[in-house]
């Protein structure tokens, strides 16, 4: 189980998470959309979570990003301690129209590319830009190459679901107790 917090004049931000749990996840940031976005996250990658976060009155920017950030971190601690995980994982995740990819590797390097091909503004109360700005401060801070991709579909709600979604599974797969040696270099 990893505790981890972030505090800073944007943001109050405390979460434990164990990435080998049973799916519970407790969320409360304010935000309906983004909670809803996290619990498909941490639940479809089987982790335990639970996140309280409070944010600044100036939009979403700094909640989405920091929580990214703070995410990412503790995701890192846990992947680094853990011995024996796949390292790579993929996620093909259908939802209705809508067709999403993902691939991570837990390798130490930070790597971020997602195309969701987003034109909406807004869904449920939150700007589309913060989805890979989310997803790129994850990465980021966790020190994992992501890659997200839009195959299909048009239904901004379900694209960005599944984006989370998928991104939960292929981390699940990665870190899965399959192989016991990360690289042919013999470390990350």
């Amino acid at each position: 189980m990893i505790e981890h917090k972030r505090s800073t004049r944007e943001t109050q931000i405390e979460l434990t998470l164990n990435v080998k749990g049973t799916g519970q996840v407790q969320v409360d940031t304010g935000h309906g959309f983004f909670d809803h976005m996290l619990h498909q996250l941490a639940y479809h990658g089987g982790f335990d979570l639970t996140l309280k976060a409070q944010g600044d009155q100036t939009g979403d920017h700094h909640l989405v990003e920091d929580v990214g950030i703070t995410l990412g971190e503790a995701l890192q601690t846990a992947w680094r301690k853990q011995e024996g995980f796949n390292r790579f994982g993929q996620s093909l995740l259908p939802m209705d129209d809508v067709l999403v990819i993902c691939a991570v590797d837990l390798c130490g390097r930070a790597f971020c590319d997602t195309k969701l091909k987003l034109t909406r503004e807004n869904v449920g109360g939150m700007d589309t830009e913060m989805v890979p700005h989310f997803f790129r401060s994850f990465a980021h801070a966790a020190l994992i190459n992501l890659h997200i991709r839009r195959l299909a579909g048009s239904n901004h709600h379900h694209l960005i679901e599944a984006a989370f979604k998928s991104t939960g599974r292929a981390l699940r797969d990665a870190l899965s107790n399959n192989m016991t040696t990360f690289s042919t270099k013999g470390s990350l």
